[in-house]
């Protein structure tokens, strides 16, 4: 074996290495700490429970790579990053999945009759024995960080596939009716019995620390398919083949957790979940709807309390930021945020609110859901259950003597007119409207009935706006573009020499997908005495915005070709996003 807690470290005969120094003289060879470190180390090492690796790395002492890697030279261990390695699939069936999570380890290969396992705790005899007692073969040991050891066994094993194995073994189909587990959890500590609720919520960490806004429960003929929604994108997470069995228990789990009717199969309903990450609260909208092969669930994660940015933080034009800067400085008057659904409407309306919260301004907000809390702003949320609607809100908003006003979303003429009273009555009013660019936002309005006179007196800006993905920075990779295509494509002329153009690579950082977050492209309309006629006129949409783009308006596809040339994004990604604009 590896190692030995005694005085005397036996041979390790699988890796034909000479016999292991002690502990304390082994630490003290890799050169990383210091004689005080190690005696902390060895201290804490008595009282159990955390493996030598975790904690050098928790004390600060030395980064895990850099100290696996030192300890594999001491030890004649081969050091490896696992994206560097090919997992043989022959291998991994030598291993259940329990096994594999209760150690964190991942085997590799098999070679020679001996079994290759990455682990991340060189001083664990348990491990070895635990391994060659499970898959009746010698052991070779290799190091790797637990990160990557992580990502193997979620990509090769599945989210929760040591949960769905001991469910499996156990012949168990939880009835999650059970009223016993309707308490909210923490899910930072997963030490619960293995169950439908410890795998729910493993699905609800994974996609929390992929930075997932959206987790799809997709039932298909012979699998129940999981996806994430990353940086607005859909990936499908690896998941247990036997979790088909499972999904009514499921399906149920997630209702329960979401106050609704477990009994209702054949409606679609809505609920909420609220839980803890790490002293975060997370507040999960929940949507079922029924499928042909059981129900669909949809899963949409709001952090409450993160995520507040400044004007400036947004990706916005200085120019355009200049613009909006100006109108929600004015003291009544509408703007209107355009885009499809998760473009980041709602997070350019926090932005203005926090640009202009101050002890002086009352403002009041409704919203379906609150996705951030914003000290010193009244936030209230629709309850169309109750009768508590925008249209409803608004009328009682408007006797609470505001200054300024936000509408989640501007959906029929009843909000509308509203809105648009309440801004000619001395208030300032931000909303939201689906619409694909910033001059439907007016045609929108006139299809709902609301007065051309009345639009053009109120509205002072409307902004339209996506979401690019943003390059990583540690795998973006310049490339040469034919000067013909961009022309095609209409890409600005004025390039330099100075300007770079780049692809997407894709490395461990951003989870091989070559872009890691996103920012936003903008289109500003003013609405001048050079628009108001137009709108009164009843001009189409394509007239105003020919008209604006005249006087300088610049559309989002030519604020995506701005972040191109400033190597934030690719051109790909502007072109996915702003498509209508062609």
């Amino acid at each position: 074996m590896i190692v030995s807690n005694s005085t005397s470290i036996p041979l390790n005969r699988e890796n034909k290495t000479p016999a292991k120094p002690r502990l304390a003289e082994l630490l003290k060879r890799c050169g990383l700490l210091t004689d005080e470190q190690v005696s902390a180390v060895l201290a804490r090492k008595n009282e159990g429970g955390v493996s030598v690796t975790q904690m050098v790395v928790e004390a600060g002492y030395a980064a895990e790579a850099a100290f696996l890697e030192a300890v594999g030279k001491v030890l004649n261990v081969p050091f490896l990053r696992l994206n560097e390695v090919a997992i043989s699939k022959d291998a991994l069936g030598k291993l259940p999945a329990k096994v594999v999570f209760q150690y964190n380890i991942i085997p590799l290969s098999v070679e020679n009759g001996s079994l290759r396992v990455a682990t991340n705790d060189p001083f664990s005899a348990n491990v070895i024995d635990a391994v060659r007692l499970v898959s009746g073969m010698r052991v070779r040991m290799v190091l790797s960080p637990s990160a990557d050891i992580a990502k193997a066994i979620n990509k090769f094993y599945g989210v929760g596939a040591d949960t769905m194995e001991r469910l499996m073994e156990d012949d168990v189909v939880e009835d999650s009716s059970d009223e016993s587990i309707l308490t909210k959890v923490d899910l930072s500590d997963l030490d619960q019995e293995a169950s439908i609720v410890k795998f729910v919520n493993q699905v609800i960490w994974e996609a929390y620390k992929d930075r997932a806004t959206d987790i799809h429960f997709e039932p298909m003929e012979d699998e129940l398919r999981i996806r994430y929604r990353v940086d607005g994108v859909l990936h499908q997470t690896s998941m247990p083949p036997q979790l088909k069995r499972f999904q009514p228990a499921i399906v149920s789990r997630i209702k329960v957790m979401a106050n609704m009717d477990i009994a209702e199969k054949r409606l679609p309903q809505d609920g909420r979940i609220g839980l803890s990450i790490h002293g975060e609260s997370l507040d999960i909208r929940v949507s079922t709807i029924p499928t042909v092969y059981g129900e669909s669930i949809s899963l949409r994660l709001l952090t409450r309390g993160t995520g507040l940015l400044d004007l400036d933080g947004i990706g916005m034009d200085a120019a355009d930021e200049a613009i909006i800067r100006k109108i929600i400085a004015k003291p009544h008057g509408i703007m209107l945020v355009t885009g499809p659904t998760g473009s980041g409407k709602s997070t350019t309306l926090y932005s203005c609110l926090h640009t202009i919260n101050s002890i002086d301004q009352r403002i009041i907000t409704i919203e379906d859901p609150i996705e951030y809390e914003v000290p010193g702003v009244n936030q209230i949320a629709v309850r169309p259950e109750i009768g508590l609607t925008f249209a409803a809100g608004l009328r009682h908003i408007l006797r609470q003597d505001p200054d300024v006003i936000m509408v989640g979303e501007i959906r029929d003429y009843e909000t509308a007119e509203i809105a648009i009273r309440a801004s000619m009555t001395g208030h300032l009013v931000f909303s939201t409207l689906h619409t694909n660019d910033a001059a439907g936002a007016i045609t929108r309005l006139i299809d709902m009935r609301v007065e051309p006179f009345l639009i053009s007196s109120s509205v002072e800006a409307i902004v339209a706006q996506r979401l690019v993905r943003i390059l990583c920075d540690a795998c973006k990779r310049e490339i040469e573009i034919d000067e013909s295509f961009l022309k095609e494509i209409h890409f600005p002329a004025g390039r330099t020499d100075s300007t770079k153009i780049y692809e997407s690579v894709g490395c461990e950082k951003c989870r091989r997908t070559g872009f890691l977050g996103r920012k936003g492209i903008f289109e500003v309309l003013l609405v001048n005495d050079n628009i108001r006629p137009l709108v009164i006129g009843r001009e189409s949409s394509n007239v105003i915005k020919q008209t604006a783009i005249k006087q300088g308006m610049r559309t989002l596809r030519d604020d995506g070709w701005v972040k191109v040339k400033h190597g934030v994004t690719t051109i790909e990604e502007v072109m996915r996003v702003t498509e209508e604009d062609e």
